[in-house]
């Protein structure tokens, strides 16, 4: 699937933070539930949603909390809209393992957007353009084909389920 240009403006993504990109930038993030600020390297990129990628080479995604973690960065004041939140684990040049607390939802564990704001793993020397990501729902493979300047995310597609809806239980 081609995924889009990555938008790398904070003002486009959105995040309050100054420069023309946010990439490997130090933060505090605070809010009203957090017994201490979290200090953490993030780089910040959009695929038509807000992302902030979290690298810290001492977490290990797969045991980290991300259920403490993740709404803390979804509410801080540096997004504006909120922001869905990679923790990342570089594993090599080529693969990563990611979760993701994605806004409003929580812990998702297959997020394609997410894997592709792994765009986000090239912009700060860590990978090269083409990643295979490791989420907990399965693999994504991601390229950022630089002459085109577009990500291309491939991967599996599975059914999940049938179901019918009810409009006047949405107020319709």
């Amino acid at each position: 699937v081609d995924m889009a240009r990555p938008i790398l403006t904070p003002a486009e993504i959105p995040v309050r933070l100054p420069g023309d990109k946010i990439v490997n930038q130090r933060v505090k993030i605070e809010n009203e539930r957090a017994a201490k600020p979290i200090h953490a390297h993030i780089t910040c990129v959009s695929m038509g949603n807000p992302h902030c990628v979290v690298f810290e080479d001492f977490l290990d995604v797969g045991k980290f909390p991300l259920e403490d973690f993740g709404p803390k960065f979804e509410r801080d004041p540096l997004f504006p809209e909120g922001v869905n939140t990679e923790f990342v684990n570089v594993i090599n040049d080529h693969e990563v393992k990611m979760r993701v607390w994605e806004r409003g939802s929580g812990e998702t564990w297959a997020c394609g957007t997410g894997a592709c704001a792994v765009a986000a793993c090239v912009l700060s020397g860590r990978t090269g353009r083409r990643v295979l990501v490791h989420l907990r729902g399965g693999d994504l493979e991601i390229e950022w084909d630089e002459r085109a300047d577009t990500v291309w995310m491939t991967g599996p597609a599975a059914f999940v389920c049938d179901c019918e809806c009810n409009p006047k239980e949405f107020g319709q």
